[in-house]
């Protein structure tokens, strides 16, 4: 079946059966706040010039099924203009909860605007999904919540984006499995709430990569970096945010295997960050990890084989853990405004660590309690361990190659370009 220049309508509850193909048309939902609709996909092919491919008027819950071995293809080819006083802005656009499951294939081209919007809830139970996008790839007012799927992401803005400016509560994402493949021009997870990760396989990108950020590092003992000057060829602002996976509130991993390739911090929070278990293999132009308040690590497997600075809080505690990391500046580094809200303490752990500033470098206090560190500074005027405040090591077992150990916070961390973290010389968080 070929339609040319259509708009069909649903508006009563039911599941509807789709096949065929739909030339500058959309399937529009238009039904009462109570019904709940199933659209199936069964080998369907949209495409729309000026508009979305589905439009979700008004349901209770919209479900979108892609039928077992089916490939279904929906696009927008390039504008959108409106039809009502919504802003449709989305090959599938949602005002209302939007649930996509199934075991087939949907691919989605948005040469304008978003793949996938909805102004509630949008949930993601399984299927396969290849989405290019202009704008965000995906996109949920109130959250975004996946149990399971494979997701293949193209964005020129966000991979995945929640964001909700009426109620600070809500913005948040969910991801409870499946395997992410993004490659985005913005963040590729940002959450606006809250972020929430106990599974999934992540392979991320973000800009032109680690590669993409200038970062140099003098013999004068302190690092610099400029992750505004970049290789790629558009053009970069001062506000564009370029982060692997972000939360505005708290970001909180349980599991997972994460493989980074970030322009800026492959992992940003402006609260806590906590990590319970996972692998992960980072290359960052910033930042590896980065919380404007507190990293608490638990356990996990981290190879950080590039970056500005390995970990960074405001305070950050390390439980157990595997860490190999190469730093242009700062291995570990805790500073903030708050002098007495600063510190590292490892508990246990082991650590591989070379870096240009200092292995570890504490604002305040540091403590080792056990573990097993090897300690590496390769930068002058910086040492292996380095701290403002008290040092107490309680059965950790240390090495380093300047001998800080002994004296850690004397041996040229305090001595103007010591590696200070958070210093004049950095760049952007």
């Amino acid at each position: 079946l070929t339609i040319n220049l259509c708009r069909l309508t649903i508006t009563d509850e039911g599941t509807y059966i789709l096949s065929g193909v739909l030339n500058n048309g959309m399937i529009v939902v238009d039904a009462e706040d109570t019904d709940k609709i199933r659209l199936i996909l069964n080998g369907v092919k949209i495409t729309n010039k000026t508009s979305a491919a589905v439009y979700v008027v008004e349901a209770d819950k919209v479900f979108i099924t892609t039928a077992s071995g089916t490939e279904n293809t929906f696009e927008n080819t390039g504008e959108y203009i409106a039809i009502d006083e919504n802003n449709i802005d989305a090959v599938i656009f949602s005002k209302s909860d939007l649930t996509l499951n199934g075991s087939g294939t949907l691919s989605i081209t948005a040469q304008a605007g978003h793949g996938i919007v909805s102004k509630d809830d949008l949930v993601i139970t399984g299927g396969t999904y290849d989405i290019t996008s202009a704008s965000h790839g995906l996109s949920g007012k109130d959250s975004i919540r996946i149990s399971n799927g494979d997701f293949t992401i193209t964005s020129n803005k966000d991979g995945l984006h929640a964001e909700n400016n009426d109620d600070p509560e809500k913005g948040f994402i969910y991801i409870a499995g499946g395997d992410f493949t993004i490659k985005s021009n913005g963040d590729s997870i940002s959450a606006a709430a809250y972020l929430q990760i106990e599974n999934g396989n992540f392979t991320i990108t973000t800009g032109e990569g680690s590669a993409g950020a200038a970062m140099v590092s003098d013999n004068m003992g302190f690092g610099a970096r400029d992750n505004l000057q970049t290789t790629a060829s558009t053009e970069t602002v001062d506000s564009e945010s370029i982060k692997g996976i972000k939360s505005d509130g708290t970001l909180t991993i349980t599991d997972g295997s994460f493989v980074m390739d970030t322009q800026d911090d492959s992992f940003h929070a402006c609260n806590d960050i906590t990590v319970s278990g996972g692998t992960f293999d980072i290359k960052s132009g910033d930042d590896a990890i980065h919380s404007d308040t507190n990293v608490n690590i638990q356990n996990g497997d981290f190879t950080i084989s590039y970056c500005y600075e390995g970990i960074e809080g405001n305070s950050i505690t390390i439980d157990n853990g595997s860490f190999n990391i190469t730093a242009v500046d700062d291995g570990i580094n805790a500073a903030g405004d708050d002098k007495s809200d600063i510190f590292i303490t490892i508990n246990g752990g082991t650590f591989v660590i070379v870096s240009s500033g200092d292995c570890i470098d504490s604002n305040n206090s540091l403590t080792l309690n056990g573990g097993s560190l090897n300690l590496t500074c390769n930068g002058n005027g910086n040492t292996a361990l380095d701290c403002d405040g008290s040092y107490s090591n309680n059965g950790a077992d240390v090495t380093t190659n300047d001998g800080s150990e002994n004296n850690p916070g004397q041996m040229g961390g305090q001595g103007g370009f010591g590696g200070k973290g958070g210093m004049g010389f950095r760049g952007m968080n």
